[in-house]
């Protein structure tokens, strides 16, 4: 009886170890997979995962026969969202360019932050750059913001409002100024739409201290509005995304303290159209077309603050590359 059985269970047991492999690998991929969350936008697979997946095996194919078992699910010691998480971002710029106008020279900068969230929907972060420097628009070496503001749901889309403080590190102290921001999006099936208020009250750094004309009045105190429009659009399964952006500004038609103004030419438009391309995970290249409807012959008005050191308008059109590395 031994020795008659013995053939058929080494055939049994070979057989379960033929099967073995493939169920592990159809279980291995289902597991990979994962559910799908209808709100969150999937990343691309890798080409390894895609030569993996073959073509002709359903979902219902890879799902093992039981479900695997989650262990913190099963004795309730689910993982907590943090109250508190922490991002940032590192970029290298061709040009910075705020509300289209460069404040680098027309030259590269290096810019970075970060910002500390807590689930409440406050948040406080820090972001800077450096700018052309003293004898050029923008007065100081370097740019510092602070800001603080809370997210909150509205409807389908988020309110983002808060404050906004410019710092120049070692510029005189009347080019620092605050500004009050509120911010509106959502999507409208596959675009994502923002509107953008930003107000910064009278404060000197804002002022027509030097305007274009014989009047010059050093101590005046001016306001500044922006109101700007942005839209993207993720072009699925692939990881680029195009951008439109449209602003405008109102504020004093002249300069303030150390030639620094944001809004020169007391009105004018700026908008841009670029793409983001997210070849790995937290790295983007970006790419976009910039301009102002500020003429030559404005620019000229306040020259030579409102030029390169090479003569040319700090307004001109242009395209900006940038490199940013995020966590």
């Amino acid at each position: 009886m031994t020795i008659r059985f013995a053939p058929a269970i080494s055939a049994a047991a070979l057989a379960c170890c033929l099967a073995s492999p493939a169920f592990a690998a159809e279980t291995d991929a289902a597991t990979a997979a994962g559910p799908v969350d209808d709100t969150a936008i999937a990343a691309p697979a890798t080409a390894d995962e895609t030569a993996a997946a073959p073509a002709n095996v359903t979902r219902a194919a890879l799902t093992p026969a039981i479900a695997p078992v989650d262990l913190k699910t099963a004795t309730g010691q689910e993982e907590e969202t943090p109250a508190i998480t922490v991002s940032g971002s590192a970029s290298l710029v061709s040009d910075y360019r705020f509300r289209g106008v460069s404040q680098s020279d027309e030259g590269m900068a290096v810019q970075g932050g970060f910002t500390i969230s807590h689930s409440s929907g406050f948040y406080v972060g820090t972001w800077g750059s450096n700018l052309a420097g003293w004898g050029t628009f923008g007065g100081a070496n370097m740019e510092l913001d602070l800001i603080a503001g809370f997210k909150l749901p509205v409807g389908e889309g988020t309110l983002d409002t808060g404050l906004t403080w410019y710092m120049y590190p070692n510029g005189a102290s009347e080019t620092d100024f605050a500004e009050l921001y509120a911010k509106l999006s959502g999507t409208v099936g596959p675009i994502g739409l923002t509107a953008t208020v930003a107000y910064a009250p009278k404060q000197e750094a804002l002022g027509n201290w030097d305007p274009v004309g014989p009047t010059v009045d050093p101590g005046d105190k001016e306001d500044n509005l922006y109101l700007a429009g942005d839209a993207t659009y993720a072009i699925e399964g692939a990881p680029v995304t195009l951008k439109a952006h449209i602003g405008y500004s109102d504020g004093n038609p002249g300069l303030g303290p150390n030639g620094t103004s944001v809004a020169p030419t007391g009105t004018y438009f700026d908008w841009s159209l670029g793409v983001d391309v997210v070849p790995i995970e937290h790295l983007t290249l970006s790419a976009a077309y910039v301009d102002t409807d500020i003429s030559e012959a404005e620019a000229n008005l306040l020259r030579p603050n409102f030029a390169t050191l090479a003569g040319d308008s700090i307004s001109d059109a242009t395209v900006v590359f940038s490199v940013t590395a995020s966590f």
